[in-house]
């Protein structure tokens, strides 16, 4: 079976510190490849009690989208978890450079237990296995951040945009996307904080026009407005199936 799978929903540091919804980031599971997107805190913990299992070490690759710890935390860990401990040196690691550098949040020991640690770049398309991942534009974050749009047989295409502020390239750099998955930390927009809000998620995915949209990576706000009771008037609204994320979801594909 192919299919999404999120192991939290947390946005922002209170969610993620108050744990009041997961933060253990996103498995893609798509014809015999295996990659966990942010593996914030909690990542390792959630993949080890998802049911039905997530096998670790048959990870193949692991996306680090930014170098922020609620997307990072585990990252190391799974590192050692993909690598049965250090013992078998495989897969890849996908990175800003920034993740790398100092300091780093990529540690140099567990980067030298993987085969390849990739440092992302716009434009450029990367082969894992089955899988082609293309980094269409660079977000506009306080650190250096890109998402990606994922490809693979048989398969919808999924776009993935992480932590940005509204920028109109977002839009044509995410075109004719099948599915379309982004973090919405925000009900309304904060001017000079650099993470979305939800009429210009709503802008961002009207304009990209794909056959679903998928919230997740929610603030406080987000979980006070219970903006998941909105979705059917929200799809509604929008003539395309909008679903806000949670702990746990599966998405078959």
């Amino acid at each position: 079976m192919n299919f999404i799978k999120f192991l939290g929903t947390a946005g922002a540091r209170f969610v993620m510190i108050k744990q009041l919804r997961a933060s253990g980031g996103i498995w893609f599971e798509i014809n015999d490849t295996r990659m966990i997107v942010d593996p914030g805190p909690g990542a390792l913990v959630r993949v080890n009690k998802s049911r039905p299992s997530l096998k670790v070490s048959h990870l193949d690759a692991i996306f680090v989208s930014h170098k922020h710890i609620d997307h990072t935390n585990d990252v190391n860990v799974m590192i050692e978890a993909m690598t049965d401990g250090g013992f078998n040196k495989k897969g890849i690691v996908l990175c800003p450079s920034e993740a790398i550098e100092n300091p780093p949040v990529i540690f140099p020991y567990a980067a030298a237990l993987v085969e390849q640690v990739i440092t992302l770049n716009t434009g450029s398309q990367y082969q894992i296995k089955n899988l082609k991942l293309k980094i269409p534009v660079r977000l506009h974050h306080q650190t250096e951040t890109y998402g990606f749009i994922l490809k693979s047989d048989n398969v919808p295409s999924i776009g993935y945009i992480p932590d940005t502020e509204f920028f109109p390239e977002l839009i044509s750099a995410y075109e004719n996307t099948d599915i379309i998955i982004i973090n919405v930390v925000f009900t309304q927009p904060r001017p000079g904080i650099m993470h979305l809000g939800l009429p210009e998620a709503l802008d961002i995915i009207s304009g990209i026009k794909p056959k679903k949209a998928i919230l997740t990576h929610f603030g406080m706000t987000m979980l006070k407005e219970k903006i998941w009771e909105k979705t059917r008037s929200l799809s509604e609204k929008f003539s395309f199936d909008i679903i806000t994320a949670s702990d746990g979801m599966t998405v078959e594909l």
